[in-house]
């Protein structure tokens, strides 16, 4: 599909290059760059340009994937919490994901609680989950002296080169999807990208609720010590992919690479033992071998985008088209970075 071209007739965007972005076969630009034709814009015509513009954004977006909003007059989480309203894309609370957030404004949460020296693997948001979000909104408050990208891939791609250097694992994953599998407390671990306690995870102190939330989600619960408030999560087995219809391909969708990354590092322990268990694995059980991990892995790094965060910048994903992540921040002892997200049906 082609890009649909940027009509300047619209008298309030402009497209801008940048060096990181990416060029397709099909003519599409990746991510699109927009800024505001005026210097003097202000944060209301802004507002009102998303609003009168909505169906044009919209088809830009399903084209491209993602929208990046650089040089506009957003400057602060109550600011950012308008454009989300503009957009008119619902809200949806973030019930099972593994993420530990804060909520700052309105819709508006931290992206990532855990240190900013910490890499976080390319993930579509919540998409072990029934209920996986339509589109993910980010905004950069302070921005990063070096490192600390948010890098995006277009999922379609990985699949298509997945299926073209894996084809057999790539059909062991169409017939028996992904299981997952995390061991959780009751409270939060910020030290981690996956650290959400059960309480946050399902926004409530009742186990019974818990389950039940669970269950509306595709999780099931397993209480496995009273003492020190542990419980096992069991995802799945979960398709390891879904249909764009906007791009006519299928989609890596699924949470094998952060889960394989991420999910077995937080130590559980019972009766002073250290529980063993796969994070991640065939629908069936089998184990995921290694070397087709770190391939996957390998062609994420090798098609994303990652482009420096700017004071202002909002980062509008297409979720079922778009995987995303965070690089490390350098000397992030010395330096700062504060992304926010909303999540959106």
């Amino acid at each position: 599909m082609g890009q649909p071209p940027i009509d300047m007739k619209k008298n309030f965007f402009q497209q801008i290059k940048l060096p990181q972005q990416k060029s397709l076969i099909n003519g599409v630009v990746f991510p699109i760059v927009l800024s505001p034709n005026h210097h003097s814009a202000h944060l209301i015509h802004f507002i009102e340009a998303i609003k009168s513009h909505k169906e044009w954004l919209d088809d830009l977006l399903k084209n491209t994937g993602a929208i990046l909003f650089r040089g506009f007059p957003v400057n602060s989480p109550s600011d950012f919490n308008d454009v989300i309203e503009a957009t008119g894309f619902p809200g949806m609370e973030d019930i099972g994901g593994g993420a530990p957030r804060e909520q700052v404004f309105g819709r508006v949460y931290t992206a990532n609680e855990s240190p900013p020296d910490q890499h976080i693997a390319f993930h579509h948001e919540l998409a072990n989950v029934d209920n996986f979000p339509s589109k993910v909104v980010l905004f950069c408050e302070v921005e990063p002296k070096e490192g600390g990208e948010t890098p995006i891939v277009l999922s379609h791609i990985v699949y298509e080169r997945m299926k073209e250097t894996h084809p057999t694992f790539v059909a062991l994953l169409e017939e028996h999807g992904l299981l997952y599998t995390r061991f959780i407390s009751g409270d939060d671990d910020p030290t981690l990208p996956g650290g959400r306690g059960w309480r946050s995870t399902f926004f409530t102190n009742d186990k019974i609720i818990a389950e039940q939330r669970a269950e509306k989600v595709g999780m099931k619960l397993e209480w496995i010590d009273d003492d020190l408030d542990l419980v096992k999560i069991t995802i799945g087995p979960k398709l390891a992919f879904r249909v764009d219809n906007a791009r006519q391909s299928k989609t890596w969708f699924n949470s094998m690479v952060v889960n394989h990354t991420h999910a077995g590092s937080r130590p559980c322990k019972r009766d002073n033992t250290i529980i063993q268990f796969e994070p991640v694995t065939f629908g069936n059980g089998a184990s995921l071998p290694d070397n087709v991990v770190y391939d996957c892995i390998k062609i994420l790094e090798e098609e994303c985008v990652a482009i420096p965060w700017k004071k202002g910048d909002i980062l509008l994903l297409d979720n079922l088209a778009v995987m995303h992540g965070r690089r490390s921040i350098v000397n992030s002892e010395a330096h700062t970075r504060r992304i926010l997200a909303s999540i959106c049906k």
